[in-house]
């Protein structure tokens, strides 16, 4: 078989403490069959009498010959004209394998949305005529794809079914190929002794089967991992290695991805001259086979390098060269949301260390213009999409510059403050480990005026081994929203700082005297988890007694939702009734993977609520049995305002299985998901979603994928939720309060505040009234 290199970035995960190797990117190798063989696979072709077999089969050794010498464009048009012909004779066999190498090369171009097309036309038509080799190389291209964009649980899941049949069928080299894509999965996720078992068993079989290029992919991966593992020598030994079997078989995308992983280890030493020195040969060779993915993270990597050698505007140069790679790859993924949010996990790091750069020029405000192209971008394309009468599917938009930044402030009537955590590596007990080294805050006056703060966090873990994420898990334990966890940085500790302390108090002096007058929060991260009216001031005074508070994923967010309001209220339409669902009859579902399906209990207290709210919005609520999924699905339509009082189902993991329960009927099942709202039209100016849990979800760079940003991208402008499982009765309460508030003041956000501060009267305890926040528009 012939392989193929692959690369990707390291991708954090929101379930993980740490982000590792936080401004460096990884050159993480897999293998993946392309094709058997050009003989063993055209065992006919002297014998053949057909010329458009013949010039297929020509086409397909041709291809062949081109990618191993990185041909890779030539490659693909020669393929692609196999693929046409073998699709005039009907040869299945033949047009299933050239698929997949289409997949691959499109793969290792960083083309996502080609290489997972091919690969699935390539997984059908394998399992259709029982090919199992086929179906192995398949499996292999999809798995390695949705890696590269930072799915590794698809990776391992088609990983898993890759080498079961692998073994099954004793075919060796895909078993190499599919344990190197599984030992990457799993270094992902910092499971490193899994990814060593994997990895040396990659090896063990690369060399068994004389696969040249499997050994030279299988030591450059270890070597990465004695890297991680903080064994320098080790990690320099294997990547040399990995290194000479590159150059000696012309692998030239091997050879570029050995040379910018020994960089790495020489940016860890801190000799930065000599990570600069191979950095450079790695741009230099990943340019030349058109490798865009290769190109970014070298870009990356000079550009960390030149900042710690202390040459910020040659950092820049790199840095701003590597976002302009990373923002074409995206855009040839199309309009897939998903896809995209998945692939910025890995580039973000770039967008963060230019943030650094710029600040170390002393220039914030340009660094804010990057902080706010650095997130949310998926969100901004789809909403950009959805609000244009014309076809957006093809561009990126464009980030905000400064000044719009400031217009934008200035027609929200609003404070901005926008929040962007940075991170440094440390070696820490032999381990190279990311840690959060600062906190960057900008605040945007409703006047335009942009100031800025920075927050050292290194003291925090070295002091307090804390961090932001374990403060924040510290603060739900505290309100009584999250159980004791295992974070043992979460117990109280003398002189630990508070949320407070570390977001409000450095920008304190800079927020509204007027309680009443707007503060928009945009977090990053963990920081979407903080209830913002919850946290109290060394006196004991509330956020929310001081200030209106609003949140959104970014700046340029706020900008669209702004215009879906506008474009409602141009619509006769949008007077439609208003949708009051409350305590419905409770589906059964599976609160555990693999337990049985119980029913979910009543809530008497969102029945009252929605008879409570239903004549204030000239209404009549749904309730009991009425409230099956199909009923309201059928109404959200339409409804100018929708309320929603049941049990919310969080999904941490791909977020868009978050839920609202509704009664069952017929063949469904109750529940309906974020992915389902994702899909719909919607024209309400408001949905509130009363239940547990519903502002969460998969914290992504693109913000948090759930049922938030669903019910926006879907057309809703302001939207409000949940932050954990709130208690039914007080949360009727307030949400009476609210909409008794909001008929007297159209202002949305400003009833809600009135809301928590009459609940508070009855309910002291945050847990009751903290835990909803408003996102998007205010009126």
């Amino acid at each position: 078989m012939v392989y193929s290199p692959f690369k990707r970035l390291k991708s954090t995960h929101s379930r993980l403490t740490n982000v590792f190797l936080a401004s460096i990117s990884l050159f993480l190798l897999a293998t993946i069959p392309l094709l058997t063989t050009p003989d063993s696979l055209l065992p006919a072709i002297t014998q053949t009498t057909d010329a458009r077999q013949a010039e297929g089969d020509r086409l397909l050794r041709q291809g062949i010959r081109q990618y191993q010498t990185s041909q890779f464009q030539a490659a693909l048009n020669s393929w692609q004209k196999a693929l046409q012909l073998y699709r005039v004779l009907k040869d299945r066999y033949k047009e299933g394998w050239t698929l997949g190498n289409l997949a691959a090369v499109y793969g290792d171009l960083g083309n996502y949305a080609k290489a997972i097309e091919y690969g699935q036309q390539q997984l059908v038509i394998a399992r259709e005529i029982k090919d199992r080799d086929g179906e192995v190389a398949a499996l292999n291209n999809l798995g390695r794809t949705y890696q590269s964009l930072g799915n590794d649980t698809k990776a391992i899941e088609y990983g898993q079914q890759s080498l079961a049949i692998a073994r099954e069928i004793q075919d060796r080299d895909g078993e190499s190929a599919t344990l190197g894509n599984l030992g990457l999965a799993y270094y992902s996720w910092s499971n490193y002794a899994k990814a060593a078992e994997y990895m040396q068993q990659w090896l063990t079989i690369a060399r068994e089967v004389k696969n040249r290029r499997g050994e030279g992919l299988a030591l450059g991966n270890l070597g990465l991992l004695y890297q991680s593992l903080g064994n320098d020598t080790k990690a320099i030994e294997h990547m040399q290695q990995s290194l000479a079997i590159a150059r000696q078989i012309k692998d030239r995308q091997g050879e570029s991805a050995a040379l910018g992983n020994l960089g790495l280890v020489y940016h860890y030493l801190g000799n930065y001259a000599q990570a600069i020195e191979y950095a450079q040969q790695s741009l230099a060779l990943a340019r030349e086979t058109k490798d865009l993915q290769g190109e970014g993270m070298a870009l990356n990597n000079l550009g960390a390098a030149f900042l710690k050698a202390g040459n910020p505007t040659e950092a820049e140069k790199m840095l701003v060269n590597g976002i302009q790679v990373w923002e074409s790859m995206r855009q040839m993924l199309g309009s897939n949301d998903a896809n995209k949010v998945s692939i910025f996990e890995g580039q973000a790091m770039t967008y963060r260390t230019l943030q650094e750069v710029r600040v170390a020029q002393n220039n914030p405000i340009a660094a804010l213009e990057i902080a706010e192209r650095g997130r949310a971008r998926a969100f901004v394309d789809l909403l950009t999409e959805r609000l244009s009468s014309g076809d957006a599917n093809s561009v990126i938009a464009a980030a905000p510059n400064q000044e719009q930044i400031r217009q934008i402030a200035k027609s929200q009537n609003a404070t901005l403050v926008q929040y962007s955590i940075i991170y440094e590596s440390f070696q820490i007990q032999g381990k190279q480990v990311g840690r959060e080294s600062a906190l960057y805050i900008w605040v945007i006056q409703p006047t335009g005026e942009i100031t800025f703060r920075q927050v050292d966090l290194q003291p925090l873990w070295q002091k307090h081994n804390a961090s932001l994420r374990s403060l924040i898990i510290g603060n739900q334990e505290f309100l009584a929203v999250r159980s004791r966890s295992s974070f043992g940085s979460t117990q109280p500790q003398p002189n630990l700082p508070t949320l407070h302390q570390l977001l409000i108090e450095p920008i304190a002096s800079l927020l509204p005297k007027d309680p009443n007058a707007h503060v928009i929060f945009i977090p990053q991260d963990s920081l979407f988890q903080v209830p913002f009216p919850a946290l109290q001031d060394s006196g004991g005074t509330y956020l929310i007694e001081k200030h209106t508070i609003l949140t959104a994923p970014s700046i340029q967010v706020l900008d669209l939702t702004r215009q879906q309001r506008q474009k409602l209220a141009q619509k006769p339409a949008n007077s439609g009734p208003a949708l009051v669902l409350g305590n419905p009859t409770m589906p059964s579902v599976s609160l555990s993977l693999g337990e049985p399906k119980q029913q979910l209990s009543p809530l008497p207290g969102a029945e009252a609520e929605a008879r409570a709210i239903a004549p204030l919005l000239k209404t009549q609520a749904i309730l009991g049995a009425q409230g099956t999924k199909a009923e309201i699905v059928q109404k959200m339509p339409q409804a100018s305002i929708i309320h929603l009082a049941t049990h919310g189902l969080l999904d941490d993991v791909r977020g868009l299985g978050s839920a609202i329960a509704m009664a069952p009927s017929g063949s469904d099942d109750g529940l309906l998901t974020a992915e389902e709202i994702f899909d719909m039209k919607l024209q309400a100016n408001l949905v509130v979603l009363s239940a547990c849990n519903t502002g969460e979800g998969r914290i992504t760079g693109d913000g948090v994928i759930g049922l938030s940003r669903a019910l926006i991208s879907a057309g809703v402008p302001s939207v409000i939720v949940s932050l954990w499982a709130v208690p039914d009765a007080p949360t009727s309460e307030l949400m009476q309060s609210f909409y008794q508030n909001l008929q007297n003041n159209p202002d949305k956000a400003q009833a809600l505040r009135q809301a928590m501060l009459t609940t508070m009267k009855t309910h002291p305890g945050p847990r009751d009234w903290a835990a909803f926040t408003l996102i998007g528009e205010a009126e």
